[in-house]
């Protein structure tokens, strides 16, 4: 299996996940203050919202890569 059908299977993956799912969150962890040795952080959760046109794209784009990965030049 070549690179480019592969990018375009992982690419129709993560568009099918992002239409599946809408949004993905993570927990960042932030230094507030730091006086010394004592030092204090706040753990933050942040959420990323996926739209929906770039979940379709990302499965089109996935398609197109198929399909030109396919052809032998």
């Amino acid at each position: 299996m070549n690179v480019i059908k592969l990018a375009g299977i992982l690419c129709i993956a993560a568009g099918v996940a992002g239409l599946l799912y809408g949004s993905f969150s993570y927990t960042k962890d932030t230094e507030v203050i730091k006086l010394g040795p004592v030092e204090l952080s706040v753990k933050e959760k942040e959420t990323v919202n996926v739209p929906m046109w770039v979940g379709v794209g990302a499965i089109v784009v996935g398609g197109a890569l198929l399909l030109a990965g396919g052809k032998k030049g």
